[in-house]
């Protein structure tokens, strides 16, 4: 049910409410939890894990649904007012807290014909069986929006099939089946990378991320739940996520947080700059040294920090930023990174933040309106939701946002994965290139790949 059907059908008459029952639980695994949904029931599964594992979500169903096609900024403004207004309808205790989850576009702009065709430039879902985890505490709630007595079936209906998916085995996980790997017109983006790096030279921008992607065709349908099985093995320390929509999952395990809003407080990232794992201990230590002290990265990540600075100054009415960045490993890269916080001033919204903060000079370029043309112009790809804020917010405005790199678009057999890096005046087209097979890696190896499939 659209929240906008739902206004339509108010204005000829029509009463709803917003209703909830919540009960608290004790679940293997959050990851458990959502295969064993997925197994039960061919419905919208939602999945999410913070990257320090205190807070998870699975969601089951769909109560109510917001999506907007606005191609501005003021996407953003009509998902949090469209929220509200949804709030205002909820009679039920303010434990039960409806989560909002879904994401944005990169950039609405962006209509090139691609797997990205049936997506709108943002999607929203209140989950009918919403289970969480925050610090420790689980609980389950069932949401349900309609009239008095709709609502009062659907919540039992919704409480018997969570008994269903406590009761019901779990199944094994399904093989990768083979695939054939293609890249996706490399020309168009060695031209772009070339023509970036031309226009970057002269002092049309700073810095400018050009993106690539690779496609995977199975024999089969790709089995979804080993997909995330493998990231959240394979990447532990980042923010798991899967976003259905219309068929297709998309799916990441990224490292980078947009924004976290958390009791007043709030919590954001610079992550830019980049350099690949050593084999060893000591050859790893060499690669994050050169980093740290390679000018070129350090500029890089100091457009970010420039950025995010200017933000959290006027949003926040204290905030800490540290003057150098820590090295962030993961397990296929190295990154440079500077923790933010702050304190919330009253009145701001989590979407205000995204809406500022997206995209950060990581992923768009600096400054944003001329990298974000270039990329339009060069680029010639349809970004979709890769590199875009994926996330949630709760009934008291706290919540979470990830950057969605290191992520895959599942449809069916075909799997399409995205990896981009950020030019300045002295970047190559081969080092880019070389360094995006870095990034496709995590991604890649989940769906049974290998780096080297190509050479």
């Amino acid at each position: 049910m659209s929240m906008k059907w739902i206004q339509r059908m108010e204005e000829e008459g029509e009463t709803f409410v917003f209703r909830s029952v919540v009960q608290e639980v004790n679940v293997e695994s959050s990851l458990l939890l959502y295969r064993k949904a997925r197994q039960m029931f061919d419905e919208r599964c939602f999945y999410w894990k913070s990257a320090d594992e205190q807070f998870a979500f699975v969601g089951l169903g769909e109560a109510v649904t917001i999506e907007t096609n606005n191609q501005t900024n003021t996407r953003y403004e009509e998902v949090a007012t469209l929220w509200e207004q949804l709030l205002k309808r909820h009679d039920s205790p303010e434990k039960s807290r409806p989560i909002l989850f879904g994401g944005f576009s990169f950039d609405p702009r962006q209509k090139i014909s691609s797997e990205w065709d049936h997506f709108p430039s943002a999607t929203f879902s209140v989950p009918e069986i919403q289970w969480t985890s925050r610090e420790g505490k689980e609980v389950v709630a069932f949401h349900a929006i309609g009239t008095e007595e709709e609502t009062t079936q659907r919540l039992r209906e919704l409480q018997k099939k969570w008994e269903m998916i406590e009761k019901a085995p779990l199944q094994q996980l399904k093989e990768m089946p083979s695939h054939l790997l293609q890249e996706r017109q490399v020309d168009r983006y060695e031209r772009a990378v070339q023509d970036t790096v031309d226009k970057i030279r002269q002092n049309e921008a700073k810095k400018v991320v050009i993106a690539r992607s690779l496609q995977l065709q199975f024999e089969d349908r790709v089995p979804v739940d080993t997909v995330l099985q493998a990231i959240s093995e394979g990447q532990p320390n980042s923010y798991h996520f899967a976003l259905p929509y219309k068929g297709s999952q998309f799916i990441g395990a990224t490292p980078e947080r947009l924004i976290e809003v958390k009791k007043g407080k709030v919590l954001s990232a610079c992550v830019a700059g980049s350099i690949r794992r050593g084999a060893t201990e000591e050859e790893d230590e060499q690669l994050g040294n050169a980093l740290w002290n390679d000018e070129k990265n350090r500029i890089e990540h100091d457009y970010v920090v420039q950025m995010i600075r200017s933000v959290v100054s006027n949003y926040c009415t204290t905030y800490d930023i540290p003057q150098t960045p820590e090295i962030l490993k993961i397990r296929d890269i190295q990154h440079l990174f500077t923790p933010v916080s702050g304190v919330l001033k009253e009145g701001v919204s989590i979407f205000d933040w995204v809406r500022e903060l997206h995209p950060t000079p990581a992923l768009g370029g600096v400054p944003t309106d001329v990298a974000l043309n270039m990329i339009l112009q060069n680029e010639q790809m349809d970004r979709g939701y890769y590199a875009a804020p994926i996330g949630w917010t709760d009934a008291t405005g706290d919540g979470e946002f990830a950057v969605a790199i290191r992520s895959t678009l599942i449809d069916d057999s075909s799997a399409y994965l995205y990896a981009g890096g950020g030019l300045v005046e002295d970047s190559t087209v081969q080092t880019e290139y070389e360094e995006t097979w870095v990034k496709f890696r995590p991604m890649l190896r989940a769906l049974g790949g290998q780096v080297d499939e190509l050479s």
